[in-house]
């Protein structure tokens, strides 16, 4: 009997680990994918992210670090760089593994290669169900992405105005051809669906190229993203992974009697701009911060949920107000992406976002005045 499983291995299951693993408990993480294993993601770690890490992550996984950004929408192009980080580019397969292997150190048992088929709640316990066997504990964190099915016994399915797709690939190039093209920005392509948009990141020795929409927007994504990467000058032919990300902000149910959800299985992703492993690394820590604090002061089990309280002031309004920023894109993204890219100081506002320098709250409150009034108000 252990006091807590841990489903998934990525970045919010490794830091519910580790944080279960420094508290003293009994725990044992369950991963389906054999680590490093490839991730489909842009590789941006914003400085929002790494601000709840208790230790540095390597230079080595450093590939470049961001100081800014070149939006296009249509002709316009608009570029901006900030004086402070706002974000590293990794290889999601490498970073994962370090963050999985920093958990690891705490003392946990991971059994890699085994997936979670099923649970089933009794009254002191849960059983976990995987190919290979069941596993029991008191408490259940499920951190398997978005991907997964066990969030379904505890939140409604998600309408495809709720969640969204991206398609990623990633093209070889040298660094130097890299860095004539783009240096420490992030390239980005507004208008690429109705209201998606494109990215080509500058990684070390290849490009991150991706893009991503609304579900109920993006009807033909593989075809979108050949037309993405033609238009860019990407001719070849290219291996295209897809994923889901849900669309944070969107009142949920996390928590059952003894299974808690956290990051994209719990919904918490930017849903601006799709960034979610900050939000998955905090998710984590605090469902773990939450169950070691019962079990180990015998606190009620109801207790429990206050792991949606906590998460509701500690970052739900960020993406709360993230979400009205989208659905103001979404209402008139033309008239939205030509603002974005012709006044600069509304870009080089935003880019403080992700760099911890401003909220989403704040943000909107200083971009109100700027806008039309039929954005935010309907012509």
């Amino acid at each position: 009997m252990y006091d807590l499983i841990i489903v998934g291995g990525g970045p919010s299951g490794s830091a519910a680990g580790r944080i279960a693993g420094n508290m003293g408990l009994e725990t044992l993480l369950i991963e389906k994918e054999t680590f490093p294993r490839y991730k489909t993601c842009g590789g941006a770690f914003s400085e929002h992210a790494m601000s709840y890490l208790d230790f540095t992550i390597p230079k080595s996984i450093h590939e470049r670090d961001i100081f800014g950004a070149r939006v296009h929408f249509g002709d316009r192009v608009i570029e901006k760089h900030k004086e402070h980080r706002i974000a590293t580019l990794v290889t999601r397969s490498v970073l994962d593994n370090y963050l999985l292997e920093k958990a690891k150190e705490t003392g946990i048992e991971v059994k890699i290669g085994e997936k979670v088929i099923d649970y089933k709640e009794n009254h002191n316990y849960v059983e976990v169900y995987t190919n290979t066997g069941v596993h029991k504990a008191e408490f259940v964190i499920v951190a398997e992405g978005s991907q997964g099915k066990l969030k379904n016994r505890i939140r409604r399915r998600d309408k495809r105005s709720e969640y969204g797709i991206c398609m990623v690939t990633e093209i070889k190039e040298e660094n130097e051809k890299i860095d004539r093209y783009i240096h420490n920005a992030i390239d980005i392509h507004l208008g690429v669906s109705k209201m998606g948009y494109g990215w080509i990141f500058p990684h070390k020795n290849y490009y991150s190229v991706g893009i991503g929409g609304l579900a109920k927007d993006l009807p033909f994504p593989k075809k979108t993203m050949i037309n993405f990467l033609r238009g860019n000058g990407f001719n070849n032919k290219y291996k295209l992974k897809a994923h889901l990300i849900p669309v944070g902000g969107i009142k949920r149910n996390t928590v059952s009697s003894r299974v808690v959800l956290c990051g994209d299985a719990a919904g918490f992703v930017d849903p601006f701009y799709g960034e979610g492993i900050a939000y998955a690394i905090r998710s984590g820590q605090i469902a773990a911060e939450i169950i070691s604090d019962i079990l180990l002061n015998k606190k009620e089990l109801s207790s429990l949920k206050k792991y949606e309280s906590i998460c509701e002031r500690e970052f739900a309004d960020n993406l709360k107000y993230s979400l009205m920023l989208s659905r103001m894109m979404h209402r008139f993204p033309g008239i939205f992406f030509k603002i974005f890219t012709s006044n600069e100081e509304i870009l080089d506002k935003y880019l403080d976002v992700p760099a911890l320098k401003m909220t989403y709250k704040s943000y909107i409150k200083w971009l109100i005045p700027r806008v039309p009034k039929c954005l935010l108000f309907g012509s």
